[in-house]
């Protein structure tokens, strides 16, 4: 989670594509460039150990969006996909 979190703050695409589960990966990402990420707090995690092959991440995203202060909370379904962890769904909490 906090790498793709870190790819969203740097505009990776390629990286957050590559870590996209392949039935749920948009074709491409388009970036605001107005959007600004400023801080990640984890809120809870489930499962994701050696031993699972999913688990989930609750989390809120802190953002400045064309200078106003704003923020995504979500929980994030991962699945094993191919031996690698990959961001398969979402659900907004708030």
């Amino acid at each position: 989670m906090r790498s793709r979190y870190a790819a969203f703050v740097v505009q990776d695409a390629a990286y957050l594509l590559r870590t996209w589960h392949p039935d749920t990966r948009p074709p491409v990402l388009d970036f605001d460039p107005g959007m600004r990420w400023v801080r990640l707090e984890i809120l809870e995690t489930t499962d994701g150990s050696a031993f699972h092959t999913t688990g989930t991440v609750t989390f809120r995203a802190h953002y400045m969006d064309h200078g106003r202060p704003d923020s995504l909370h979500e929980k994030s379904r991962f699945v094993r996909h191919e031996g690698a962890w990959v961001y398969e769904t979402a659900v907004f909490v708030d």
